[in-house]
């Protein structure tokens, strides 16, 4: 993967996927600002020197895409006070990745699994844009890996942005750099339980056109889904592109 893609990485020692959406060119020229928006995966993981650096970043707003239970179990960012924080669960229909059929198609198999999110979770999705286009501070969206829920949000603001669908693939792929930690850390977490799929983990651009072909099968584009069934707005589209698009 090229170097703009591993620039997009910020370091953490415990965080394997934080990354910077800012860089991506527009349709029509413009550019995602850098350090306005960022994904990431749990940041129940803080502690220590990667608190001080998260904290560093000036983050004034989290939006949580897991399930309250997941939250529960293994906390949210520390000191969320100090934040405006959101829990927005847009997946609906839990399921367990480690036990994926290894004879099913992988790729298909999580598209499937996102049509349920993008049907299901219209409102948290719709809500989550909501607050990202909002805040005038710097936003970080996540989920647990930073890969599939926190992909599809990825994917919808750099769509609203315009971005074009080719680097809306890229981005999700740069999950990808990634998959050897956070399997690594499933193997730790799950030390009596054998790891079943062989895709945990992997982001290949082919799930996110998967997953733009429905959408667009179904409401004529991604943005036709996102104005009937999510309800954003020609305003929030427009104060979206006014916060993190520059010349």
């Amino acid at each position: 993967m090229g170097g703009v893609r591993v620039e997009r990485h910020i370091g953490f020692e415990r965080l394997h996927n934080f990354r910077d959406l800012g860089g991506y060119r527009t349709v029509d020229g413009r550019t995602v600002a850098w350090r306005k928006v960022y994904r990431a995966d749990s940041l129940g993981k803080l502690r220590g020197a990667d608190w001080e650096r998260f904290l560093g970043l000036g983050v004034r707003t989290v939006v949580d895409l897991r399930y309250p239970w997941e939250i529960e179990a293994k906390g949210r960012v520390p000191e969320a006070q100090r934040f405006r924080y959101a829990n927005c669960s847009i997946e609906h229909r839990p399921y367990d990745q480690a036990e994926i059929d290894p004879a099913l198609d992988p790729w298909r198999y999580l598209a499937d699994r996102f049509a349920e999110v993008t049907e299901d979770g219209h409102s948290e999705i719709r809500e989550a844009i909501e607050i990202i286009a909002g805040d005038e501070g710097p936003v970080v969206f996540h989920c647990t890996s930073g890969k599939d829920r926190t992909g599809l949000i990825a994917a919808f603001v750099l769509t609203l942005l315009g971005v074009s669908a080719e680097q809306v693939g890229e981005d999700f792929a740069v999950t990808e750099l990634a998959t050897e930690r956070l399997t690594a850390d499933w193997r730790a977490a799950h030390p009596g339980r054998e790891l079943k799929w062989p895709g945990y983990g992997r982001a290949p651009a082919a799930v996110m056109e998967l997953v733009f072909a429905d959408l667009t099968a179904r409401y004529g584009s991604v943005r036709g889904y996102l104005g009937q069934r999510v309800g954003i707005t020609d305003a929030v589209t427009a104060r979206l592109r006014d916060r993190l698009l520059v010349a």
